[in-house]
């Protein structure tokens, strides 16, 4: 099956209404074990994409990952901008003048982006970050076989892992018991994915 560039930014706009109806429980989650501002930071980043993406239009799958990568890069605090920002400037790099792409192309795209996640963070499977849900979703795609079981299991199995980067790891033993505000924004990026290519 083809994925166009339509439904890249199809899927982009749901994600943008996904983080807009869920910030208030992003930022709770983030709380405990944060600063508390993960939903409201994430919301402004998608505006800024929204407002980006109008002015600019983007033609390719390419320059859309691009606008999304600069907007979150500039507007989202913390952790969290720099490394959506590095996921989908690996995701621009690796769609180069692309207007189409094959839904069995989307796991290595999201193997690509977790890269990009990795190279900037230093965050491994286990640490309590985004990084729990990125790589269980990017080995599901691959073998096409992505569903929502696999996304939540990977979400809410953060909530055993004692955090090991980022401000949750200050906390050791009482990150246990929380979702990590990472995992969970991931989650909703690719649950939105999967309702756009199924």
């Amino acid at each position: 099956m083809d994925v166009t560039v339509t439904m890249i930014q199809a899927w982009l706009d749901k994600f943008t209404q996904a983080i807009e109806t869920n910030k208030a429980y992003l930022s709770d989650l983030d709380t405990p074990i944060g600063d508390g501002d993960h939903g409201n930071n994430m919301a402004r980043g998608m505006a800024a994409y929204q407002e980006a993406f109008a002015k600019q239009n983007p033609a390719t799958i390419s320059d859309t990952f691009k606008v999304l990568s600069m907007a979150l890069i500039s507007k989202v605090g913390g952790a969290s901008g720099p490394l959506y920002g590095s996921a989908f400037m690996n995701l621009t790099k690796a769609t180069k003048d692309l207007t189409v792409i094959q839904k069995d192309e989307l796991g290595a795209l999201v193997a690509q982006g977790l890269a990009g996640i990795q190279a900037r963070g230093k965050a491994e499977v286990g640490d309590k970050t985004m990084v729990d849900v990125w790589a269980p979703v990017a080995a599901a795609l691959q073998q096409g076989q992505l569903t929502t079981e696999t996304i939540t299991v990977a979400k809410e199995g953060t909530k055993e892992l004692v955090a090991k980067k980022g401000r949750a790891s200050y906390l050791g033993e009482r990150s246990l018991g929380h979702i990590d505000p990472g995992a969970a924004s991931s989650a909703l990026l690719f649950e939105t994915l999967l309702e756009t290519i199924a």
